[in-house]
């Protein structure tokens, strides 16, 4: 009973208090100032909203296009067969060596191809 009485105060008290702030807040405040901060809290709010939609759309498409890249083949069996996996790309095609790559590109016949942006003018970075 003891214990229910002083939350009755603490209630009490609250609402008291809430009510001479708000008289004090517009008081002193200028006039309009709840206004600003209404549109304030409203534009939070929204921003917040937005942004948990946009976080929401993310996930699911990151998940759309795990799932269209990978199907429904467990990633961890992926991951732990990725090294042998490249292992044999390279016996299959090769790896250049580092300091041979422009002789490597040539005898793939494509020493050729522009490496830079023909219409670069050295004022505008390359997009």
């Amino acid at each position: 009973m003891r214990r229910l009485f002083w939350v009755g105060v603490g209630v009490a008290v609250t609402v008291v208090v809430l009510r001479q702030g708000r008289r004090l807040v517009e008081q002193y405040a200028p006039a309009g100032t709840g206004d600003a901060v209404d549109g304030a809290v409203r534009i939070g709010r929204a921003l917040r909203a937005a942004r948990d939609d946009f976080r929401t759309g993310v996930a699911e498409r990151e998940a759309e296009l795990l799932d269209a890249l990978v199907g429904d083949v467990d990633l961890d069996t992926l991951r732990a067969n990725a090294p042998r996996h490249r292992a044999e790309l390279r016996e299959t095609f090769g790896r250049p060596a580092r300091d041979d790559l422009a002789r490597d590109l040539s005898a793939r016949g494509w020493a050729g191809e522009p490496v830079t942006d023909p219409d670069d003018d050295a004022q505008a970075p390359f997009f």
